[in-house]
């Protein structure tokens, strides 16, 4: 009998400090560009000036409604020019495309963005200049009146997921220093654009532009435009998807105003910045990133916010144009081993240890599409129940796995060293180009195992967990008729008896032992060594262990209905049917006996199908 080495025992890194590899990415970019002290502090508007220049807040919202959060995520801040895409959107649901396609332009500028210059049509060039956002919130007062502005505030605070306050502070230093805006406006109103009262539109703007932000808010707000226009959080659908992806369009060429096109051609993600120091990104079908820290650039964008932007898109390929699944289901079965094992037929010791410690082996199926989004929510899913020692991932039906969850999954595989956990794909080939895309950042880790196939991945873990908890597997080790589980109830004269009419058969590795479509002529009780039995096509049905019946269907059925082979080395009892009739004959009881057993073990296959079935159709 071998060894057995000593029960497993949880390493120093506690399960409950694990964090998803994503918010340890945004921790780190906090760490790192706090040190960051360049840039200015907007002061043209006074109050705007009095911001905290040290103040820096990250938060990522994802389509699921989750919403990572690093550093000044709940401090309250003016929205500025970032209302200007939720106000476009809401004028195009509001009157319509055609409406607001008829005085507002959809065309890069390359100026400023409180240029005082119209495009050759005497309209703003595009609505995420300051003469376009004037002009969408005269449209909304064209359709409003008076209430034009609280239209606007509850349309904002549906983005965010919660009511936004206004600052009356900075609305009225907005409103005193805005004669530019007032510039702006007359020459709108010159040209036919705004057909209201000029004053009444600059105080829906100005107030619009002083409503009450957080880091969160604003994440939410862009997954929300990531997500066709429902709310990842609430779930409510804000607005159409016509307008979501109007605005997109026009913050991908112009929502960093004369930084635009060097910003989606280096970062490739739609976004919008204000002067108060937030920025916000909406990476469509994938994530929304807000960013808060009031120092500012030359162009008016938040410095650290640039950097964080461009560092999450480096780091995890998030261009836009390199996008290549669109799928967010990923999962399609979660569940361990204690209703799903692997198809090898246990002994008694072994069998005891694994109901024991089934929760140890955690096995999670995914499909589709392994995108950043799909790793992030599977890492999250895994960290939600308690540690497991191994995890299998079967990648079988997976079709295609973008850069960025590649990525995302080797850095939840380190997480998972961290905590000793113990790594096993199936369903993928060394050769195939998913496994060089995660081999790329797994160099070094030795946490990670591979078997093609679902059920030698689920055996070998099994066998992990036999190992580690004090039993013991030993293939060669000889059983007796005594020792099998279709021969359980027998007295021993009645296995004796048997055992007089059983033929002790040797069989070499690889050696076919019944083949599909001969008669079945006799039955099996195995001896030592392991079998497999597989159908014509070479789908493997189970593996079997000394102490295990084969060839038992022959009771039921006149002709074989599948293969079996030796595994290994191995012998076997073998009982012609004839003599095995004459034996029933001779003990009528012990017959009746082993058919009573044989229901048993067949219902138990079924009760195990029936589980394997339910896992896969479930939710």
């Amino acid at each position: 009998m071998k060894q057995s080495p000593p029960p497993f025992t949880a390493g120093p890194a506690t399960w409950t400090s694990s964090k998803p590899p994503l918010l340890r990415f945004l921790k780190a970019c906090h760490a790192e560009f706090t040190s960051e002290t360049g840039g200015a502090v907007a002061d043209y508007i006074p109050e705007l000036g009095k911001a905290d220049p040290a103040h820096f807040g990250i938060s990522l919202a994802t389509l699921d409604g989750h919403v990572y959060e690093v550093g000044d995520t709940q401090v309250p801040f003016t929205i500025q020019s970032m209302s200007k895409p939720f106000v476009f959107a809401l004028a195009l649901d509001t009157l319509g495309a055609a409406r607001v396609e008829s005085v507002i332009g959809v065309e890069p500028s390359g100026d400023p963005f409180n240029s005082i210059r119209l495009n050759a049509e005497n309209h703003p060039f595009n609505p995420m200049v300051n003469a376009g956002a004037i002009s969408c919130s005269g449209l909304i007062h064209e359709a409003k009146g008076d209430a034009a502005f609280e239209y606007i505030r509850q349309a904002l605070g549906r983005f965010a997921g919660r009511e936004l306050d206004v600052d009356d502070a900075v609305y009225a230093s907005e409103s005193a220093t805005g004669d530019r805006n007032r510039a702006i406006g007359y020459l709108l109103r010159t040209n036919a654009v705004i057909k209201e009262n000029v004053a009444a539109v600059l105080e829906v703007y100005f107030r619009q532009c002083a409503i009450l932000v957080t880091a969160r808010d604003i994440a939410v707000m862009a997954a929300t435009l990531a997500n066709r226009g429902i709310n990842p959080v609430t779930g409510e659908q804000v607005m159409t998807p016509y307008a979501i992806s109007r605005t997109l369009s026009v913050m991908t060429s112009s929502g960093m105003y004369d930084y635009a096109g060097e910003w989606i051609y280096r970062i490739g993600i739609p976004a919008k910045s204000g002067v108060g120091g937030g920025i916000l990104a909406a990476l469509p079908a994938r994530l929304g990133l807000g960013s808060y820290s009031p120092k500012l650039d030359k162009h008016g964008n938040s410095v650290r916010g640039i950097k964080v932007c461009e560092a999450l898109s480096s780091h995890y390929d998030l261009h836009m144009l390199n996008r290549s699944d669109d799928a967010r289901t990923s999962i399609i079965a979660d569940y361990d081993i204690g209703n799903s094992p692997s198809r090898r037929v246990r002994r008694a010791q072994e069998q005891n240890i694994l109901a024991a410690h089934h929760q140890d082996v955690r096995v999670i199926e995914l499909v589709g599409t392994l995108s950043f989004s799909n790793v992030d929510y599977v890492s999250r899913q895994l960290a939600a129940r308690p540690r497991p020692q191994l995890v299998i991932f079967d990648l079988r039906r997976v079709t295609a796995m973008t850069r960025a969850g590649a990525r995302l999954l080797a850095e939840e595989f380190r997480e998972l060293a961290a905590h000793h956990v113990t790594v096993v794909l199936s369903g993928i080939r060394r050769s195939s180009p998913d496994w060089k895309a995660i081999a790329e950042w797994t160099e070094g880790l030795t946490n990670i195992r591979n078997y093609y196939l679902l059920d030698a991945a689920i055996e070998w873990a099994e066998d992990q967990l036999v190992y580690r908890y004090g039993g013991a597997i030993d293939f060669f080790e000889a059983t007796e008729l005594s020792e099998q589980s279709l021969l359980a109830g027998l007295t021993d004269e009645e296995l004796t008896d048997l055992a007089s009419h059983a033929s002790i058969r040797t069989y070499k590795t690889g050696e076919k032992i019944i083949s599909a479509g001969d008669p079945a002529a006799s039955l099996f009780f195995l001896r030592s060594g392991a079998v497999h039995v597989t159908l014509p096509d070479g789908v493997r049905l189970a593996t079997l262990t000394a102490g295990m019946p084969f060839g038992e269907m022959a009771l039921l059925e006149p002709q074989r209905s599948a293969d079996v082979l030796a595994d290994m080395a191995a012998t076997a009892y073998e009982v012609s049917l004839s003599d095995f009739e004459r034996f029933r004959k001779q003990h009528p009881r012990a017959g009746e006996r082993i058919m009573r057993n044989l229901a048993q073990l067949l219902a138990d296959r079924l009760i195990l199908a029936n589980a394997k079935l339910e896992l896969l159709t479930s939710g």
